[in-house]
């Protein structure tokens, strides 16, 4: 390698045999003009297609690629994080393998690590191949994320962005969470921090493997990470369910000196329901905390690693198999 700085390209794999060679010569293509070396660190999270063979294909031919197949599908997340704890380079680019995020912004992205950015947030433009319903709820999402949460986040960011060595590092030893939102870790670190934008391309192959289920309980996982402003609903609730009972108990009293006692069988039940619809509101959001609590309890580990290849026994792979990084690293 010399003098020239590594950069680590880690790819989030789930079923996307169709998309893999598309993006492996894209990728090839703009990584092979840069004045950095590269590695290219494919995630297999549990794919049930033929990803695998078409990965073990491409790290046979080129030992710049590397892979990391996971004993199962555990998510976008976790494969993400493990490709930053087996990184071995000088700063990290993260992205997805069905070419929404375009390989040529990766020139402009290593620019900005030349300049010194330690962070640097790829934002989109648009994303025409996602739908109205789901372009307006990402902007709601993120609306709701910053007006509830002490961290400022950018609209329309994406899993794809990059980082330094030293905030990689810092990804890899403090942000270790089983609930993870990582676009919202790397926004949320410090350190000199940028922002590009970019148009999402449309989809290589395959159909997206978020569905709105999916994303709604992401979330709400999501805000409930970074901010404990719906647990003190409950103190905003009973105020304002105190200022309305005390408006009533005005009313009746007002009522009965003036007409008689009135009939408030429909008042009761209107209060009634108002009140128990709060309290289950409150009693699930507090159970949602608890989940959350649940998981980063029992402390089990964020991935685990069933085989990885193109690896070296002086990589950051076999530095790192610990249960707290995700599980031993497997053969190469």
């Amino acid at each position: 390698m010399g003098d020239r700085k590594l950069l680590s390209v880690v790819v989030s794999v789930y079923n996307e045999e169709e998309s893999l060679p598309l993006f492996y010569r894209e990728a090839g293509k703009v990584l092979a003009l840069l004045d950095w070396d590269y590695e290219l660190i494919f995630v297999n999270d549990g794919s049930a297609d033929g990803s695998r063979p078409v990965l073990y294909r491409a790290a046979q031919l080129d030992p710049r690629v590397k892979v990391i197949h996971f004993t199962r599908n555990f998510g976008h997340e976790a494969a993400m994080i493990a490709g930053i704890d087996h990184a071995a380079g000088d700063a990290v680019i993260c992205m997805d393998a069905d070419l929404q995020h375009p390989p040529a912004c990766i020139p402009e992205i290593v620019g900005k690590l030349d300049e010194g950015y330690d962070v640097i947030s790829m934002v989109r433009t648009e994303n025409r191949s996602a739908g109205l319903v789901k372009n307006i709820t990402s902007g709601g999402f993120y609306a709701v994320m910053n007006a509830m949460s002490g961290t400022s986040f950018e609209k329309n960011a994406s899993d794809f962005f990059a980082v330094s060595r030293r905030a990689a590092e810092v990804l890899r030893k403090d942000y270790r969470e089983r609930v993870r939102f990582l676009r919202g870790y790397v926004q949320s670190i410090g350190f000199r921090r940028t922002v590009l934008r970019y148009a999402a391309a449309d989809r290589a192959a395959g159909h997206s493997k978020y569905s709105i289920r999916k994303l709604f309980r992401f979330s709400m996982n999501t805000i409930m990470s970074f901010s404990d402003l719906p647990l003190r609903l409950g103190i905003y609730a009973g105020a304002l369910s105190g200022l309305i009972g005390m408006l009533l108990l005005i009313y009746t009293v007002w009522s009965k000196v003036t007409t008689g006692t009135p009939d408030g069988y429909a008042t009761i039940i209107c209060v009634i329901c108002f009140m128990f619809t709060v309290l289950f509101i409150l009693v699930g959001i507090i159970g949602q905390y608890i989940g959350i609590l649940f998981q980063e309890v029992k402390g089990r580990p964020i991935y685990l690693v069933e085989e990885t290849l193109n690896f070296g026994p002086e990589s950051r792979a076999a530095e790192d198999s610990t249960p707290e990084n995700g599980a031993p690293a497997g053969r190469d």
